[in-house]
C-alpha cells in the first residue's frame, strides 16, 4: 500500500525550502525505497525523462557542484567541468554526497542544501513546464515547476548530457 500525504506528512529541508518560498508542489509517495531511476518512475507512474537527477561532481582542486540532468540521460562530467572553469570533474562518492548535501545517494535535491553549490542544469530540463525532483526522503518525490526551480536554484543553463544517451 501506499502512504498518502494525509497519512504520513512530509518534511524534509527540500520540502521546507519549497515552503519558505510560497513554492507549491506535489509530493509523489511509493511503498517502499527504489535501487534505480526506471524502478523510482515506474513505482511513481512517471516517465525517466521527466524525473531531476541530482548528481553531486567533484574536481581535483576539491570543489563540488551539482548537475542536474533528466532521468533517462546521463550527465557528462567534461561538459560540466567546461561550464565552471574546473579541472577533471568525477562523480563524487557516497560519503562526500552526504558531507556536501546532507542527503544519501538516490535522494540528492538541488534545494535544501546546507551550504552553497554551483549547479548546472541540463538545457533538456526546459522542455517540460514541470518535473519530479527527490524529496529528500526515498519514499516520495516532488513535482515542481521547472521555472520555480529556476527562480530558487538560480543554475547555469547548458548541454551537459552526453551524445550517446537518448
Amino acid at each position: 500500500m501506499v502512504a498518502s500525504p494525509a497519512s504520513m506528512p512530509l518534511h524534509t529541508a527540500v520540502t521546507a525550502t519549497l515552503d519558505m518560498a510560497g513554492v507549491a508542489y506535489e509530493v509523489l509517495w511509493q511503498s517502499q525505497a527504489t535501487q534505480s531511476i526506471n524502478d523510482t518512475a515506474a513505482a511513481r507512474g512517471i516517465l525517466p525523462a521527466r524525473m531531476l537527477k541530482t548528481l553531486l561532481l567533484r574536481d581535483m582542486g576539491n570543489q563540488y557542484a551539482l548537475a542536474c540532468v533528466p532521468g533517462d540521460r546521463q550527465v557528462d562530467p567534461r561538459r560540466v567541468r567546461e561550464q565552471l572553469a574546473c579541472r577533471r570533474m568525477t562523480l563524487a562518492d557516497a560519503d562526500k554526497v552526504r558531507a556536501m548535501t546532507g542527503y544519501t545517494l538516490g535522494t540528492v535535491a538541488p534545494l535544501g542544501l546546507p551550504r552553497p553549490l554551483p549547479i548546472v542544469f541540463e538545457e533538456r530540463i526546459f522542455d517540460h513546464d514541470s518535473v519530479t525532483i527527490s524529496s529528500g526522503d526515498p519514499h516520495a518525490g516532488l513535482w515542481v515547476k521547472v521555472a520555480d526551480l529556476v527562480t530558487l536554484c538560480q543554475p547555469l543553463r547548458a548541454a551537459i548530457c552526453r551524445d550517446d544517451t537518448p
